[in-house]
């Protein structure tokens, strides 16, 4: 193990799975230019590999876009629409992690993001939450993390204008993310 992995309490090696059910993959928007909405993606799966070299570790993730929660029905199924998501063609989002410089208190992991069948690097600032175990035998991980696009980038383009000026909904995505995962047993 290398010298920052040491830095790291009870860092452990392995491949872990992301546990749905105890991870948050949310993102807000400017809406109407005074304010923000807020939403989730609710199934999101995928791998976590925690290597030796801590640099070295990487992120496979996918997200089905069917799956977004703004809280309010009649949005959720517009963002599903060719307006937004295009989901009958674009079912799902995807992360692949590409490079990772880290310190024992914070990371930046960037990756290859696709959505909408477009493919952009963007890069994730987060920490490491901690490592342990849990209560039914198991060793888990958390990660916090927050990043940004411009939807336009990978072709979601609605808007419309105000009589006031400015849009319906703001170019920028922010995303932020806590991600739970299981260590996968050999």
């Amino acid at each position: 193990m290398t010298a920052l992995a040491t830095e790291i309490p009870s860092y452990t090696a392995g491949t872990w799975t992301i546990d749905p059910t105890h991870s948050n993959v949310g993102f807000s928007v400017r809406h109407m230019m005074v304010s923000r909405v807020r939403g989730r993606f609710t199934d999101v799966s995928g791998t976590i590999t925690t290597a030796d070299d801590v640099t070295s570790s990487s992120v496979v993730a996918e997200i089905a876009m069917a799956s977004i929660d703004t809280g309010n029905a009649d949005r959720d199924g517009h963002l599903r629409t060719n307006d937004f998501f295009d989901i009958e063609n674009f079912p799902t989002m995807t992360f692949t992690s590409t490079g990772l410089t880290a310190t024992a208190e914070v990371f930046e992991l960037t990756g290859d993001l696709t959505l909408r069948g477009v493919t952009k690097s963007i890069t994730l600032e987060g920490e490491i939450s901690g490592f342990g175990p849990d209560a039914y035998g198991g060793t888990r991980v958390g990660f916090e993390a927050k990043g940004s696009f411009h939807r336009s980038d990978f072709g979601v383009n609605w808007n419309t204008p105000l009589e006031t000026g400015g849009v319906v909904v703001g170019e920028k995505v922010d995303i932020h993310l806590d991600i739970q995962a299981v260590l996968n047993q050999a």
